[in-house]
């Protein structure tokens, strides 16, 4: 190219490329680089017209790619050239060589979109709200192009201050010289504000405004009483963790005995102080998400309460995401306050998270003394995220804040559009178009009306917020469920089809989307329930699976389940239903039932009633139930006040055995059933663990050898699966794979085998994933 010739292009950058600082950062480079032009929002993507010698737009790319904002992420880069300067003029119309490159007027194009999560407060905007000679000192609202609310506050696309809920706000002027400067770190920041112009915080039904009403509340807090403070995507209820009066009171109030709280802690020197901490975690505790993670309690030196977590080897630990939390541990009004709080979210059981005064006065005031709140909008909830870890990497418990609603690209798109309504707990929704998949935020369980109020408000805002009309909605085959309903009326009301996924085949093709795999698999699908195509209960499967299909192999061995939902909270009623199969001899099952305390009386009368006489019973393949059914036998829990207790009371059992796991010798089948199915011995290796703990093997090497001995059967059904189908790619999927004991087990069980494995990571295992694996199937279907 000649001296002085300008080249011309024209760019588009796909991605979390909205709401992240990416314009003012392309305006930086772009002035760093010599470069004359515009970025602008499109929605979908930014547009950027680049004019310079070739030198200046090769620095620029290269800055474009590798120095982009931290909490962006750049999807796929499109660059055209328009030739040169004597050639044309800048595609946007203005004059390039006006020596300048401005950002310009968002404007709307159709295509993928892509929106921030939210974002936990960045270091520079900490040190600030900590700075006396700072203008936003002590303001907790603190912001900047790198942190801060986005999809919470967010009403409609491309992202701009006024379709958010900081269009109420106006900017004072010193806010718009940042706003409007490229020198600034708030340069096109859409939330900035400060003391002047930003929202204030304020006690529910008091008088107390501003600093005085985070004075008040650190008062509460520190005298053992109980708030409710709002935060980035609804209200938590917050108390001392380090006074266990104060945990009890919270405990009573909230209805929940023993379900552990997460435990917010003031800094990485606390997290330190209590817990142990494995490679990795620190960059995620302190990076741009913040999530819950579940870490291992120290033995020594602690000082969270044992009511935070009682029983539990593990706590779930945060750090402060928001500026208000920040300064409910450091506000400098000369008194000490705890360096740990129990931050729980802000809801009855069962019911959302609480996102604005009206609910949080209805339903939390029963439960605390006071209520922090402040008048800016939350547009949808999103709980905290939760995650356990797994060989290094993080493993998704419940995905939320700081990651939803971050797409999942498929390999291959269809073109279609689809909404996955999701699974009856642990509820998320799932929008797709082509091969974007977007899981929703945390929802809650859709038994209470509240939740499917709740989950009907955040389909319509969020399928709006990412431009997808749905041509299908996909949900679970179960006729009982008010998401099934809920679908089957939404499908109606839009005269669209409603497709029905079974809930295990979801499962593993959740999975396999989290994978980007499309071949056929060996799906194991282990869970608590779900509705099987022959109307019983399954919930411990393997498959022959793709997207589209999938076709039953062999399950867990059925066992009747008597006493309907009672029989799911109370683990001994499964207990003596797999010992009364497991014995030939009934007085002899009933001995052993009695000699292990599993009830007596009137109790064990009505269990034998029901399942004598098929009252209220269903065949089922429940692994979950079975877990139940185990720790029972073992004395840990005979029921659970909350999903999945006594499930983990017998993890924890068996991780806490420190010598090496037996094996028992026990056959990996029961005899062939006449539907050509295979079955796992679980009956048999129940009254194994039965008499093994009768015969006075501890507790903890019991569960031990249940979890390696269910594994090693899980293996070889995999083995009779890859016998018939010539596949060697394993998906493992289902709550009862958050048991991450379990997994090691199977993990490294199949791998010695030469299986290739495909877990999940950032997508649940849970039910929380459903609705991606039930939008994929869907699509899948048709092509």
């Amino acid at each position: 190219m000649k001296s002085g010739v300008k080249k011309r292009l024209h760019i588009k950058v796909y991605g979390i490329v909205q709401g992240v600082g990416f314009r003012p950062f392309v305006s930086r480079i772009a002035m760093r680089c010599g470069i004359y032009g515009s970025v602008c929002n499109k929605g979908s993507y930014v547009e950027i017209f680049a004019q310079a010698p070739e030198r200046g737009l090769d620095a620029f790319l290269d800055a474009l790619e590798n120095e982009a904002p931290p909490r962006s992420v750049i999807l796929k880069i499109k660059k055209a050239e328009l030739g040169t300067v004597e050639e044309t003029e800048c595609g946007d119309g203005t004059d390039a060589n006006n020596g300048r490159f401005n950002i310009i007027e968002s404007s709307k194009e159709d295509g993928p979109v892509f929106v921030s999560p939210d974002i936990a407060t960045c270091p520079d905007c900490e040190r600030e709200l900590f700075d006396p000679q700072n203008r936003r000192y002590l303001h907790p609202f603190i912001n900047c192009t790198a942190c801060g609310p986005r999809l919470t506050i967010l009403d409609s696309m491309p992202y701009d201050r006024e379709r958010t809920s900081m269009g109420e706000f106006p900017m004072c002027p010193e806010c718009e010289y940042e706003y409007t400067h490229a020198s600034t770190r708030r340069y096109h920041a859409q939330p900035v504000c400060c003391n002047d112009c930003g929202p204030e915080l304020y006690i529910i039904g008091r008088e107390e405004r501003g600093n005085e009403a985070l004075i008040y509340t650190r008062k509460i807090i520190r005298e053992g009483g109980i708030a409710a403070v709002k935060g980035i995507g609804g209200f938590h209820l917050c108390c001392d963790a380090r006074n266990e009066d104060a945990v009890k009171r919270l405990r009573e109030l909230k209805h929940r005995p023993v379900k552990p709280f997460a435990v917010m802690m003031k800094d990485m020197d606390t997290v330190r102080r209590e817990c142990i901490t494995e490679e990795g975690q620190d960059r995620i505790l302190t990076g741009p998400q913040k999530p819950i993670i579940l870490l291992q309690k120290k033995d020594a030196g602690t000082l969270v309460c044992g009511g935070a977590a009682p029983g539990n080897p593990r706590l779930g630990v945060m750090l402060p995401y928001a500026p208000v939390q920040m300064l409910l541990f450091g506000y400098p009004d000369g008194k000490t306050i705890s360096d740990c709080f129990v931050m729980t979210s802000g809801n009855p059981s069962g019911a959302p998270i609480c996102m604005d005064d009206e609910e949080a006065e209805h339903y939390l005031s029963p439960m605390c003394d006071a209520i922090l709140s402040n008048p800016r909008k939350i547009r949808i909830r999103a709980d905290d995220s939760v995650m356990s870890y797994y060989r290094g990497l993080p493993y998704m418990i419940r995905r939320s804040r700081g990651y939803a609603p971050l797409p999942q690209i498929m390999p291959e798109g269809s073109g279609r559009s689809v909404l996955g309504i999701g699974g009856e707990l642990k509820n998320t929704f799932c929008y797709a178009r082509d091969d974007m998949y977007y899981p929703s935020p945390y929802i809650g369980d859709m038994t209470d009306l509240r939740s499917m109020h709740a989950l009907e408000a955040a389909e319509v805002r969020l399928g709006r917020l990412l431009e997808i009309e749905p041509e299908m909605i996909a949900c679970d085959m179960h006729p009982g469920y008010n998401t099934t309903a809920e679908a089957r009326k939404l499908a109606s009301e839009r005269n669209i089809p409603c497709i029905e996924v079974q809930h295990h085949h979801a499962h593993i093709v959740s999975c396999m989307a989290e994978n980007g795999f499309v071949s056929d698999v060996i799906g194991v699908s282990f869970d608590g329930t779900g509705y099987g195509t022959d109307g019983t209960i399954w919930g411990g499967e393997f498959m022959k699976a793709d997207l589209k299909s999938f076709e039953r192999l062999g399950s867990i061995e059925p066992f009747t389940h008597a006493g309907g939902d009672l029989a799911s909270k109370e683990g001994w009623r499964i207990a003596v239903s797999l010992l009364l199969d497991a014995y030939e001899d009934r007085d002899e099952a009933l001995s052993v039932i009695g000699r292990l305390g599993l009830a007596r009386g009137n109790d064990i009368k009505a269990q034998l009633f029901m399942l004598g006489n098929g009252v209220n019973t269903t065949e089922s393949t429940s692994a979950g139930r079975l877990f139940d059914a185990v720790s029972a036998v073992l004395g840990v829990r005979l029921s659970s006040s909350f999903e999945g207790e006594a499930s983990m009371a017998l993890e924890f059992a068996a991780e806490s055995f420190g010598g090496s796991v037996p094996r028992c010798g026990l056959k990996m089948f029961a005899k062939d059933h006449a539907d050509g199915l295979f079955r796992l011995n679980t009956t048999g290796l129940t009254r194994y663990i039965a008499e093994a703990r009768l015969g006075g093997m501890s507790t903890e090497e019991a569960a031990a050898l249940f979890h390696a001995e269910l594994a090693a059967m899980i293996t070889a059904g995999c083995d009779k699966c890859a016998e018939k189908t010539g596949l060697k790619t394993i998906a493992l999927s289902g709550g009862v794979f958050q048991n991450v004991l379990l997994l090691k087990f199977c993990d490294e069980g199949l791998e010695q085998k030469g299986y290739k494995v495909l877990k999940h990571s950032l997508i649940p295992p849970n039910d929380g994933g459903l609705s991606l694996g039930q939008a994929a199937a869907a699509m899948a279907s048709c092509q």
